[in-house]
């Protein structure tokens, strides 16, 4: 028995029964387990930011108790080097803290009351911000290495490794925007 290709009026029954059953919104099929997922990692991802803003807090008080500790005199290249490595801490906290808000928007809700900057629409809109701040977080670290460097030209190899991952991930970007238009 050969069956025949259905009428286009069922296919056109079938596709409207499909989107009534998903207009509950995306992830139909599996779609609790999924979100679950996800907000296990949103809330995961925040604890980790709050935790790294409150390690960045503590280290900020330890740091100017040793700077104006009297028994103690901190060099100013070891002053500048502990800076950097708290803005590190703090932009690495903001890292997190960007990529828990995006998962968030894309996941559950579009309409948060968040700065421009912050507004996630899609993937592409995450990965861009993630690798902006990862770029400044791996030219900071840079540059606190390179405040500390005392030998010999291994700094330069250190400089071109770094400055290689940020023109890779600056071709990235412009892939991204490129995509886009």
């Amino acid at each position: 028995m050969v069956r025949s290709a259905p009428e286009p009026k069922a296919i056109k029954e079938r596709v409207e029964a499909a989107r009534e059953a998903s207009s509950g919104g995306p992830f139909v099929i599996g779609g609790f387990a999924v979100r679950t997922a996800m907000l296990v990692a949103v809330i995961a991802l925040m604890v980790t930011a709050v935790a790294l803003i409150v390690y960045g807090v503590i280290d900020t008080w330890r740091f100017l108790a040793a700077l104006f500790d009297r028994q103690y005199v901190m060099e100013r290249d070891e002053a500048l080097l502990h800076a950097i490595v708290i803005v590190d801490l703090f932009l690495l906290a903001t890292v997190v803290q960007v990529v828990s808000l995006g998962l968030y928007q894309l996941y559950f809700r579009q309409d948060l009351k968040l700065p421009r900057w912050l507004k996630i629409g899609d993937l592409d809109d995450l990965k861009s911000k993630l690798v902006g701040v990862c770029i400044t977080v791996m030219a900071v670290f840079f540059l606190g290495k390179a405040i500390i460097w005392d030998s010999g030209i291994d700094i330069v190899y250190l400089g071109g490794a770094v400055a290689m991952v940020i023109v890779a991930l600056t071709y990235f970007l412009s892939r991204i925007e490129h995509h886009r238009e």
